[in-house]
This record gives structure tokens, C-alpha cells and sequence, in this order.
């Protein structure tokens, strides 16, 4: 589905071939896999369990004084220790491979003479518009307000063409209104507008967060630093706080969707068929995954509190392994 995707995006390249698109979803593939982890752990251990059910070398373990209890001790164990190694290892790996995936298909982009930085010194755009560019640079965002903004225009040829300066401006379409300003020309005549001064721009409030919100391109060193970033310019952080805890969650939901899996399969009937067992671990797979986005949604809107949002239904699945691990050496 990857590939189709990106065979779309580059359907107006005729001199791109195939391999830049199988390139590109090699390069987008680890971060897709750290999404769906815990959905493979379950329906692996799964299949764990179908093998040495079909080779009665479950009954070997217990024959050799591992009960139940401590075979998913040992198996919440080891998927933990993947866990760590996921957060350590193989997520800065595949951050880096999503960040050269976004690099490259940037420069195939429409909005590529673009550019939005944030930085402890605020929030930095080059913008072009008109045979234009503009150098904005803002100390802070309030909502859908920068906070003492200074403009620098350029000509074609790049030389500083005037400057404007505004106490703030509301930028909720492309359209910008100013406030207090001050334009000087190359010349240095300065002019004060009074009023509201109309800046036209490529940007607006939206498409200022868009830009930052694909967390996925950066390691966890980057996103402390950029949630730093965006603290000290005032834009909301919930949604690199989501990301952050969702990321040191990782372990503890693998060993959750573990012990599910030891859980189901200790209960279900091992007469009904393999494909009947692989789906409900699919189903439960798809019921996980809405609690998690439900309080993911409730996070980010700031309805509950970003720990919260991504804790609360780690115990409570934990609460369920509980209930169902009690009665497991009984099977």
C-alpha cells in the first residue's frame, strides 16, 4: 500500500522510476512497524502458543516444574527486554530513516521554498510571495498571535528592499493583520501605519503547526529539545508530551498485549481452529487500538492530562491481565 502511495505522489516525475518508491517505503517502514509493535507481539506470542500446543511442549514445561505463571513471567520478560531495546535502538533508527524519507520527498513538494524553524530565539519563516522573499521572525506565539514580529523583504536579486515591525499580528488565515507598525525603507524612511497593516503571506496558524507536527522524524533527544523550543515561544506542547510518554510506554504495553495474548490462548479451546483464534487477537487488537486513541484524543485536546492519557489505560488493560492471570494455572 506504501509503494501505491508513493508510485501517486510521483506519477507527474516521468524521469523518477520504480526503485524511488520502493526506496522510500524501506525508508518509511520502521517507523510504521514501531506504530503496530504491540499488535505483533500479541498475534506472535499467538502463534507461540499454536506451535508448542501442536507439539504438546507446553506440557513438557509443566512436566519440568514451569507452570503457567512462570512461563508468562518468562515471556512478559523477554518482550520487555525487546521493549527497552525498541525505545533505545530501534527507534532512533527508524526516526532518522523517517527524517531522510520526509528530506527526500520535501524536495518534490510544492511548499519547498518554504521554511519554519523554532529555536530558543523564537520562531523563524522565509516565505516567498510575489517574486518576493521575507525573513519573519516572531518571540512568541499566543494562540493565533505572534508576539513582536520583525519582517526583512527581499528583491529578486536579494537585497534588503524594507522592513516592517509590528507589536504583533493575528495570523489565523494567510492574510496577516499588524498592529503597531512601522515600515522603513531601503532608504530608511519609516513610516507608522495606523490602524490594522495587511501582511499576505504563504502561512497561517495551521499550516505554522502543521510543519512541526510529524514527531516521528525525531529521536527522543529532539523532542525534548523541541518541546523546549516550543515552550519558551508558546506553542502547545501536548502533542510532543503525548509523544514522548507514548514512547517510554512502549515496554509496558508490549508486556500488556503479552500477557493478553498468554490469556486468550490459555482460555480458548485449542480445539477451534488457528484462524478462529488469530482473529480474535485481531479483534482485540482493533479494540486496544480505539481505547488508546480515544485517550490519545482526550490528551491532545487537553481534556485530561497528557500522563494520564496514555497511562490510564495501560492499567486498566494491566487490571485485566490481573483478573485473568489469577485462574491461569488452573488450565
Amino acid at each position: 500500500m506504501n509503494i501505491l502511495e508513493e508510485l501517486k505522489f510521483f506519477d507527474q516525475y516521468s524521469e523518477i522510476g520504480l526503485g524511488v518508491p520502493i526506496l522510500l517505503t524501506v525508508l518509511n517502514l520502521p517507523s510504521i512497524l514501531f506504530e503496530i509493535f504491540p499488535f505483533i507481539i500479541l498475534i506472535t506470542t499467538q502463534f507461540f502458543f499454536i506451535k508448542f500446543q501442536n507439539n504438546d511442549e507446553i506440557l513438557i514445561f509443566k512436566n519440568n516444574g514451569i507452570n503457567n505463571l512462570k512461563l508468562v513471567f518468562l515471556l512478559s520478560l523477554l518482550v520487555f527486554i525487546v521493549g527497552i531495546f525498541i525505545v533505545t535502538i530501534f527507534h532512533f533508527i527508524s526516526s532518522n530513516m523517517k527524517y531522510s524519507y520526509l528530506e527526500f520527498k520535501n524536495k518534490y513538494t510544492k511548499d519547498q521554498k518554504y521554511l519554519a524553524v523554532i529555536n530558543e530565539n523564537g520562531l523563524w519563516i522565509k516565505d516567498n510571495l510575489g517574486g518576493k522573499s521575507m525573513i519573519i521572525h516572531s518571540e512568541k506565539i499566543e494562540k493565533n498571535v505572534l508576539k513582536n514580529i520583525i519582517v526583512t523583504i527581499f528583491d529578486d536579486n536579494f537585497r534588503s528592499d524594507k522592513s516592517i515591525i509590528a507589536k504583533e499580528a493575528t495570523i489565523t488565515n494567510k492574510s496577516w493583520k499588524l498592529k503597531d507598525t512601522i515600515i522603513s525603507n531601503s532608504d530608511g524612511k519609516k513610516d507608522f501605519i495606523d490602524g490594522t497593516y495587511i501582511l499576505e503571506t504563504n502561512f497561517d496558524y495551521i499550516k505554522i503547526n502543521s510543519i512541526f507536527s510529524n514527531l516521528e522524524s525525531l529521536n527522543i533527544f529532539e523532542l525534548f529539545k523541541q518541546r523546549s523550543d516550543f515552550k519558551s515561544v508558546g506553542l502547545n506542547i501536548s502533542e510532543i508530551n503525548l509523544y514522548i510518554n507514548k514512547i517510554f510506554s512502549i515496554p509496558i504495553s508490549l508486556v500488556i498485549f503479552s500477557m493478553l495474548s498468554c490469556i486468550l490462548m490459555f482460555n480458548v479451546n485449542f480445539k477451534k481452529s488457528k484462524v478462529f483464534m488469530i482473529i480474535i487477537g485481531i479483534l482485540c487488537s482493533v479494540i486496544i487500538y480505539y481505547i488508546y486513541y480515544f485517550f490519545g484524543l482526550l490528551g491532545n485536546n487537553n481534556k485530561i492530562p497528557i500522563t494520564l492519557a496514555v497511562w490510564l489505560p495501560n492499567l486498566i488493560l494491566i487490571l485485566i491481565c490481573t483478573i485473568g492471570i489469577l485462574n491461569l494455572n488452573e488450565k
